[in-house]
């Protein structure tokens, strides 16, 4: 196969895999928001997300002989999980009371607060035109919130504060992956997570006719083949094309919004998610640029 004829063949794969994961993602929105809708707390519904995908991965963690043994870093991947459930409780806290598309489109801010993270607590020094797309990209989610012209929603707020503590936990997740593989930091995120959300669930527990939790173990697997179509997406393509390609969780979420709940986002809500996911994908772009100068001064030297 010629080299121009590979290169098309693995784009097309990357923006398979990619919209794969835009739906798997988006489905998981979904759910969310339809167990809101029959009056399940957010606290219960994270701990039954965390629980079905646990008992998926587990049989390939014990497959793989995953144990706390096989990772220095236990005390990293405690944090992970602590940003990683708080990151939940807040992003299912907000689904329940926005439409999918303010939610998705305000969750393209966690690249961004990525990259502030890495500044405030790596000392990451940042040059001028990533700090005006950080900005750019804040005044995005002030184009969809709207403060001022619309009632501020505390939905609003809480995917925000999702956002950013799915930047951190990028950030951590970054760190990580330098000593363990991506199995081990999904394992053991879980691992620890699941138990530490009952304490909550059970505190607002309520029964719920059987056939609502077999909805809800659709988590499992849309939570699984989401992350495993995004790892595969990335080892196709370039990290800035993937992340182009996040794009389309939009008009995946404002469809499944319009099908599933009859929701109906504006126009707003559309300009300031480009306007993220701009200054979003510029970011995403100038860390690739930037790994690919030092790679390349380590190979000269």
């Amino acid at each position: 196969m010629r080299p121009a004829s590979l290169f098309a063949s693995s784009t097309v794969q990357a923006v398979t895999w990619m919209f794969f994961c835009c739906f798997s993602l988006t489905m998981i929105a979904a759910l969310g928001r339809f167990a809101a809708q029959t009056g399940m707390h957010p606290a219960q519904t994270v701990f039954i997300r965390l629980f079905f995908a646990l008992v998926l991965i587990l049989p390939f963690a014990m497959r793989a002989g995953l144990n706390f043994k096989k990772t220095p870093q236990i005390k990293a991947h405690l944090l992970r999980s602590f940003v990683g459930i708080c990151a939940m409780w807040l992003w299912f806290s907000s689904i329940a009371i926005i439409p999918i598309t303010d939610q998705t489109a305000l969750s393209f801010l966690a690249p961004i607060f990525t990259t502030m993270g890495a500044i405030i607590f790596l000392g990451e020094i940042v040059r001028m035109r990533r700090w005006l797309a950080i900005l750019i990209g804040l005044f995005g989610a002030v184009v969809i919130v709207r403060p001022g012209f619309v009632e501020l929603s505390t939905g609003h707020l809480l995917a925000v504060g999702s956002a950013m503590m799915m930047g951190m936990s990028m950030l951590l997740i970054k760190h990580l992956t330098a000593k363990d593989s991506p199995l081990m930091i999904v394992f053991l995120s879980h691992l620890f997570m699941t138990p530490a959300s009952l304490i909550p669930a059970l505190l607002v527990w309520q029964s719920f006719p059987l056939e609502l939790y077999l909805v809800l173990a659709g988590f499992a697997p849309f939570a699984f083949f989401g992350h495993f179509a995004l790892a595969k997406a990335y080892s196709l393509a370039d990290a800035s094309f993937i992340a182009a390609l996040d794009y389309a969780r939009l008009p995946f979420a404002a469809l499944i919004g319009w099908l599933m709940f009859a929701e109906f986002s504006d126009i707003w809500t559309w300009i300031g998610a480009s306007i993220i996911f701009g200054s979003a994908f510029y970011i995403v772009r100038r860390e690739v640029q930037l790994a690919r100068q030092r790679a390349s001064a380590r190979t000269g030297e």
